[in-house]
This record gives structure tokens, sequence and C-alpha cells, in this order.
């Protein structure tokens, strides 16, 4: 069960396609208040859930910054 609910692996070094999947990810799963707390924008569940904690994780394997991967305005 452990198994189950343990992270995601974040693979090294990171392609551009596990990249290109953790910066959408990453805006996907954001944190959305709710009467019991931050709960994930899309899985409801506490957040960070498994996909964001990879998906920043990911990101930071990869050696950049949230700030680098904002879209342009």
């Amino acid at each position: 069960m452990t198994a189950v609910l343990a992270d995601f692996p974040v693979l090294t070094p990171v392609t551009d396609e596990d990249l290109a999947l953790a910066v959408h990810a990453a805006r996907v799963h954001v944190p959305e208040p709710w009467p019991q707390g931050l709960l994930c924008r899309s899985e409801r569940v506490p957040y960070p859930c498994r996909l964001a904690r990879w998906a920043h994780a990911t990101i930071d394997a990869a050696g950049l910054t949230e700030g680098q991967l904002r879209e342009p305005a």
C-alpha cells in the first residue's frame, strides 16, 4: 500500500517531454482555497497533490525555476 501513496519518481536527466508534462501539470494542479483548506484544483485533494509534487520536483531537477516557465504576456 505504501508504494501506491509514494511520490512519482523523478527521472534524471530530465527529457524535454518530461519537462513539458511537468510544466503542464504544474499549471493544472494548483492550489484552490476551500473551507477545508487548500485543495488541488484538478483532483480536490489536499495541495500539493502527488502530480504537483512530481511536477515541481521535475522542474527543479531540470535546473529551472517557476519564473523561467511562465508564459509570455
